[in-house]
Formats: structure tokens, C-alpha cells, sequence
């Protein structure tokens, strides 16, 4: 296992899927500093009706008032052995080559997300060779 922290998987997720590369692949693709590398909660407001509840069958039903509460929701995506996503390979403005990305989602998805993300120009390309972009943010 390595211990260069630029070399190690990070994830990536926005509406519709995720991009998963190394760190430093993605830190050259949006820059050091960029936002998107920083997960941002979402807050959501949660209500809960006011009903009734039965705790044992045949016991009286007793009522719950409603209520509501906020909830954080981070950025998650699903995690098993197996690699998610296919395969994607990436080039940008300074990139020196051809960079090797997982994508989960529909790669329009992508397009969108690196439409509204990414200051370089990027293209990409599926193992099947399917060829996709330039993207890039407008200015």
C-alpha cells in the first residue's frame, strides 16, 4: 500500500453518479483549493404527521403528535470489494497523458458535473471508445 496521500482513491459524487481517481488526478483536473474536493452537507427539514400508534396488538392505540427535526445528510455513495462504475479515461489542459477514472452513473452525468465544475477543458473516453466532451466551465 502506498503512503503518497495524492496517490490514494478519492471519490467524488454529484447528482446523478460519481467520479473516483486518485487525489492527484483530480487536485491537477480542479486545482488544490477547488470546492468540489470538499463534500458540503445537505440540510434537510423532515416532518413527521401527527398519528396513531399501536405498540402491541390489541392494546390501545396510542397518539403521536407531530414534530420536525433537521437532518445533515453528507455525500454518500455504495462500497463493496468489487470496483463500481465503469471505466473512464480522462484528459485535461496539462495533464501530462491519460488518466484512468471509475465512473457509477450515465456519463452525460459526468458531462454535466465537469460542465459546472471544471475550469479546464476535458475529454473522455469509455473503454468501449466512446468519446465524449471537450467540457468545461464557462467563464
Amino acid at each position: 500500500m502506498t503512503t503518497d496521500p495524492k496517490s490514494r482513491d478519492l471519490t467524488l459524487n454529484y447528482a446523478g453518479g460519481s467520479l473516483t481517481m486518485s487525489r492527484g488526478a483530480l487536485e491537477s483536473l480542479f486545482g488544490d483549493d477547488a470546492n468540489v474536493l470538499t463534500p458540503v452537507p445537505e440540510v434537510k427539514e423532515v416532518t413527521v404527521k401527527s398519528h396513531s400508534r399501536t405498540r402491541i396488538i390489541g392494546q390501545p392505540a396510542s397518539n403521536v403528535t407531530g414534530f420536525s427535526y433537521e437532518l445533515t445528510q453528507w455525500p454518500t455513495s455504495q462500497a463493496n470489494n468489487a470496483a463500481a462504475g465503469d471505466v473512464a479515461l480522462l484528459s485535461w489542459d496539462g495533464s501530462d497523458g491519460v488518466w484512468s477514472g471509475r465512473v457509477t452513473g450515465s456519463m452525460s452525468a459526468l458531462g454535466i458535473f465537469l460542465v459546472a465544475t471544471s475550469t479546464k477543458a476535458v475529454v473522455f473516453r469509455t473503454e468501449s471508445g466512446t468519446k465524449y466532451g471537450p467540457f468545461q466551465k464557462s467563464a
